[in-house]
């Protein structure tokens, strides 16, 4: 097994705690993040120069949504070739270069593995297609005969997340199973070969020298047997709050009890993350078991509104959970598939996480650094999303002929507005594309976003880039943070939250209106206004240090 830079860094054995539990982990939409070759499009040697940049900001690791070679028909989660790098980001050396780089500096590199699903145009699949029904490569995906006199009914009632039919029939009568695009085949993971091919996948990219893998939709591989009926008219409504025939099946787990035997063979810590849509966190800590992922995202925490009861009620649940399984818990405000909890915030109360209105720009931002600090003062992991630390919100206007998100040209399902958040990042200058390289970008950026570019940001004490940088860096040195299971509530007003964790107090503000505080320490960081007297400003996470007892 070739060494890497990646086997330098610190490891754990034993009970102590594995360097995820505590780790900021940075993720880059890589189309989004830095293009060095100026044809619009974002690279691997582009994030491969920006890597310096998020040593600075203060992270641990860096999760890298795919790079793979596809057609881009879901933006790089239709898969062609699991060993091959699409050329729009670069090569295998320029993957290579991107991770041993990352080490050099003593950061970690996650990659995304999308299991679930590949592109049409993955071989597999095209031969299965060539060689027609009853072939064996049409049993490593879900082709079935259709339904009615003809078939021409789809075998089942299931819906694709995207809207629609979760069928499509090709020419010779059969239909394929797709959660997602008719560009996206299920495979057939009680198929040995799919199997097989998974596990020499996760080997190739740890060889590599991958810290560990992101896993796409880590709920959905295994279907339910027969394939039944799901009888619901609006399953779209169901998604994340029942068992699903073709969600969250028990058999998953036997699949990742697999993959972990893997992992602990490699040296570094090598990690599995979740990606499991749940009904709720106690089925979510099932995919943490000491035998199989490290982590897994907390979803509710990230749909949580930004309301004192309801964001104590699942930190305590959460916390809950993962403490029988021996699982750091972990928190996210932002993605790659939701809105911007800049803009979340910005508009009314329980609108979930696709929005279509830019909101209170001032409010969204106030809520939004303030939810920043709550979520990284938590005992766990924390997920900071590429422009988070810029403040940057949802693009809400966007042209419809620029749109490429696919759920947004299908009649049903999400609502298709993922392109705002994905919008490229600004690095400096004063008109697009910021920096983000010499040949405009794939998606517009606004005029507005000139003050809020890393150079425009970078120095100014006042800026949501420093305030991450000085977050960052004292959940990194404070004694009394980072990893941990537990918080210690304090009495707070109606609408304000404050915990504490040793000789760290965080007071959360999620109201309105200014509240008195009877709290005595020194401020280490505060989201907003200046704390004077006790007086804990509006919408605003102030960090303290306090004396014992």
């Amino acid at each position: 097994m070739t060494q890497h830079l990646a086997d330098a860094l610190p490891t754990t054995t034993g009970t102590t705690p594995g360097w995820w539990r505590d780790a900021v982990i940075y993720q880059v939409y890589p189309r989004s993040f830095a293009d060095s070759n100026g044809d619009g499009m974002g690279d691997l040697e582009g994030i491969r120069s920006r890597l310096p940049y998020l040593k600075e900001l203060g992270v641990d690791a860096v999760w890298l949504s795919p790079f793979y070679a596809s057609p881009q028909a879901d933006a790089g989660y239709d898969v062609a070739d699991y060993r091959a790098i699409d050329p729009m980001f670069g090569t295998l050396h320029d993957a290579d270069a991107v991770i041993r780089e990352a080490h050099d500096l003593g950061l970690r590199i996650i990659v995304d593995l999308v299991p679930n699903h590949c592109s049409d145009q993955h071989e597999w699949f095209k031969q299965a297609l060539r060689e027609g029904p009853g072939s064996r490569l049409r049993e490593r995906f879900h082709f079935r005969p259709g339904k009615g006199e003809n078939g021409e009914l789809p075998p089942n009632d299931w819906e694709s997340i995207f809207g629609g039919p979760a069928w499509t029939r090709v020419a010779d009568g059969e239909w394929y199973l797709h959660l997602f695009a008719p560009e996206q085949p299920d495979f057939n993971w009680e198929h040995p070969a799919v199997q097989d091919e998974f596990r020499s996948i996760l080997r190739f990219w740890l060889d590599l020298g991958a810290d560990g893998f992101r896993v796409d939709v880590a709920h959905g591989l295994v279907k339910a047997p027969g394939l039944p009926d799901l009888g619901a008219r609006d399953q779209l409504k169901l998604l994340g709050n029942d068992v699903m025939p073709f969600f969250d099946q028990d058999g998953v787990h036997e699949i990742y009890r697999s993959w972990r035997l893997i992992l602990d063979e490699y040296e570094g810590d090598r990690v599995l993350v979740a990606e499991a849509w749940t009904p709720t966190v106690e089925r979510t800590a099932r995919y943490v078991r000491p035998d199989e992922m490290h982590q897994a995202f907390n979803f509710q925490y990230l749909t949580s509104d930004w309301e004192a009861t309801a964001l104590r009620e699942v930190i305590d649940g959460s916390l809950a959970a993962m403490r029988p399984v021996g699982a750091p818990t972990t928190w996210v405000l932002s993605n790659h598939d939701v809105t911007r909890h800049a803009t979340r915030f910005a508009n009314p109360a329980g609108l979930g996480t696709q929005l279509r209105e830019p909101g209170d720009r001032d409010l969204g931002l106030r809520r939004a650094r303030a939810a920043s600090l709550l979520m990284l003062a938590l005992p766990g992991s924390a997920y900071v999303y590429q422009g988070e630390e810029l403040g940057l919100p949802d693009v809400t206007d966007l042209p419809d002929e620029v749109r490429q998100d696919p759920s947004f040209f299908r009649a049903a399902g999400q609502d298709g507005f993922r392109d705002g958040c994905r919008v490229p990042i600004p690095w400096s200058g004063t008109e697009a594309p910021y920096g983000f390289g010499t040949g405009g970008s794939w998606l517009p950026q606004p005029d507005s976003w000139a003050e809020l570019s890393v150079e425009a940001q970078t120095g100014d004490p006042s800026s949501t880039l420093e305030l991450y940088r000085t977050a960052l860096r004292l959940r990194r040195e404070h004694p009394d943070l980072g990893a941990g299971e537990s918080v210690d509530w304090q009495e707070a007003p109606e609408g304000v939250l404050v915990l504490r964790r040793g000789n760290f107090l965080c007071t959360a503000n999620t109201t309105g209106t200014a509240v008195r505080l009877p709290v005595t320490g020194e401020v280490l960081l505060s989201s907003g206004d200046t704390v004077e007297d006790g007086v804990l400003p509006a919408d605003t996470t102030v960090w303290w240090q306090v004396t014992a007892g």
